[in-house]
């Protein structure tokens, strides 16, 4: 791999100073999420999209508003309800009776950063509508294909499946998604916080007036883009994220293990996560820092195994304290 231009480093750093403002803009508005945030910003890195998980009221929704509010993009909100229909969302044929011909009315999918706010609220049929366009950045209406921007993003909200009225998303979606963050209640101190926030006036609908602002725009993404894609990957690396993942598919907690696609979104979320900590090589330890996020929603439990307690990240974890890393020498 050749040595970067000293332009090329300059962009490179210029963009990470950006994204990494962008992450302190989104603490302006959200506390004490800071692994959900760098997990948006690793996805928006990667090209990829973001499930959030968590129970309602642990600002999930304004976590992906405050992304957007510190993006130069463009952005839709659909609220997921169990009457929205597949045309509600990519858009449908019009009858137009001046010219008396049907024309394309794009839906809210149309945009950079969709936000699909409580995704399993609404049947399969419609969860089901986001499948082309979050695979193939596109949307085929009466057989004629249509390109979503770029970028986009689809960040996904979701109540654990447990609650009234869900409905858990198939696994072929849910391997669409590069990555399923996990977002907890707050701490005791983190708690106190956001209601000192809120009785100094902090209005979660009025993000301007929190004072989050743009820092970063599609410049700032795509020179980052090129830099992760400059990264280097050892042969090490790449055989231990494999190893890791062929673990999974013969543990005896899983029906359902880490397939390649899984494999390669690990490579590259780790990728991300390297050049976001001013590296330009893969460690060993950017692939477990990733290793939840990306792989808990790509594996299935046995239900004897969830009877007994056992979860995904723990599975994953006990896979990852048995599965030798490699020693490299940069």
């Amino acid at each position: 791999m050749s040595a970067p231009t000293p332009e090329t480093a300059d962009s490179s750093d210029g963009a990470r100073a950006s994204l990494e403002a962008l992450r302190t803009e989104i603490a302006k508005a959200v506390v004490g999420q800071d692994p959900a945030v760098t997990g948006l910003v690793v996805a928006l890195l990667c090209r990829g999209h973001v499930l959030l998980e968590g129970v309602p009221g642990v600002a999930k929704t304004l976590l992906v508003r405050a992304l957007a509010a510190s993006l130069e993009l463009d952005t839709k909100r659909v609220q997921f309800t169990p009457d929205l229909m597949p045309s509600d969302v990519t858009g449908s044929l019009v009858y137009d009776t001046r010219s008396a011909e049907f024309s394309f009315q794009p839906g809210p999918v149309f945009t950079n950063l969709l936000l699909a706010d409580e995704i399993n609220r609404t049947p399969p049929k419609t969860q089901s509508s986001l499948l082309e366009a979050m695979e193939e950045r596109q949307v085929t209406v009466d057989g004629v294909p249509r390109p979503l921007p770029d970028p986009f993003l689809v960040a996904a909200t979701q109540n654990p499946v447990e609650y009234e009225g869900t409905y858990p998303l198939p696994e072929a979606q849910l391997d669409r998604f590069l990555l399923k963050l996990t977002v907890p209640l707050p701490s005791r101190d983190d708690e106190i916080n956001v209601l000192t926030r809120h009785a100094e006036g902090f209005n979660p609908r009025d993000l301007r007036a929190a004072g989050v602002r743009p820092v970063a725009g599609p410049a700032d993404l795509e020179a980052a883009r090129r830099a992760v894609a400059e990264t280097a990957v050892s042969a090490e690396i790449a055989g231990y994220v494999v190893d890791i993942c062929r673990a999974t598919r013969e543990s005896p907690s899983l029906t359902l293990g880490v397939s390649p696609r899984g494999a390669t979104a690990l490579l590259s979320t780790a990728r991300a996560w390297a050049w976001l900590t001013g590296r330009d090589y893969v460690i060993p330890d950017d692939v477990k820092a990733l290793a939840l996020p990306t792989l808990r929603h790509r594996i299935q439990l046995r239900p004897e195994a969830e009877m007994e307690g056992v979860t995904a990240d723990s599975v994953i974890s006990s896979i990852l304290a048995h599965v030798p890393a490699p020693s490299l020498r940069q």
